[in-house]
């Protein structure tokens, strides 16, 4: 069986490099985090892909909230995939959904086209289908290499047993990655009722601006902000070793 693997979910190059110091295995790069998360800008995109030495993938999301996307917000996502092919990434994160929880299984397989020889991972639309099972299904037939799922739940551990009812029914289709609320302290109890081996997370802490003057009446232009911190991801990769 192979060693389990870290993702992070990196909201920026800063935390991109400090989830590389940290070992990660593998960045899903991405921005707005806040909203779920949505693709990075060009020049975010350009410069981790110059400095990062680990694999990294490219969220492909030009909004936050629902996965039901317009034709003009679909030109939008191939544009920015031949984008990520071009820079040399390694995969991309997709997914899109028809009206009545389906997988927009025509939009997405013409995604999967443009992404070429990069890797695919569905993203959490999966989460927001009607039915798991024939979703499953549908990502498969995609050529997806692995889907990210929470289990339909709020966080990983609340549907764990849902992660472990879809890694039985992948097999060796596809690989399952648990993601949503995961960090050192469960990481080890997802992975013993979940039976995945992928594991997807943030690892983020409050970084603490170093303007002296805040103007109190525009807290939001001048304030604090999450990043990926060095020492979490370094304890989820010590929680992982331990599960070898």
């Amino acid at each position: 069986m192979s060693r389990p693997l870290l993702e992070i979910a990196a909201n920026s190059l800063a935390s991109a490099m400090a989830a590389q110091e940290g070992g990660a295995d593998r960045i899903e790069l991405c921005e707005n985090l806040g909203e779920g998360g949505t693709t990075p800008s060009h020049g975010t995109l350009a410069v981790t892909r110059e400095r990062l030495r680990i694999p990294l993938y490219v969220l492909i999301r030009p909004r936050g909230g629902d996965f039901l996307y317009d034709d003009a917000e679909f030109e939008v996502m191939r544009r920015d995939i031949e984008h990520c092919v071009g820079l040399g990434c390694d995969g991309v994160v997709i997914g899109a959904l028809e009206a009545d929880g389906t997988i927009d299984a025509s939009r997405c397989r013409e995604l999967v086209a443009a992404a070429g020889t990069l890797g695919v991972t569905f993203h959490r639309a999966f989460d927001a289908t009607c039915d798991q099972v024939q979703a499953l299904q549908a990502i498969i037939g995609l050529g997806c290499e692995r889907v990210l799922t929470s289990g339909a739940c709020a966080n990983a551990l609340m549907g764990a047993a849902n992660i472990a009812a879809s890694v039985r029914q992948a097999g060796d289709r596809i690989r399952v990655m648990a993601g949503a609320g995961v960090d050192a302290a469960n990481i080890g109890q997802l992975a013993a009722l979940s039976s995945a081996h992928e594991f997807h997370a943030s690892a983020r802490s409050m970084r603490i601006s170093a303007m002296r003057y805040r103007n109190p009446g525009l807290p939001g232009l001048s304030s604090d902000w999450l990043q990926t911190d060095v020492e979490h991801v370094r304890g989820l990769v010590v929680a992982l070793h331990r599960l070898q």
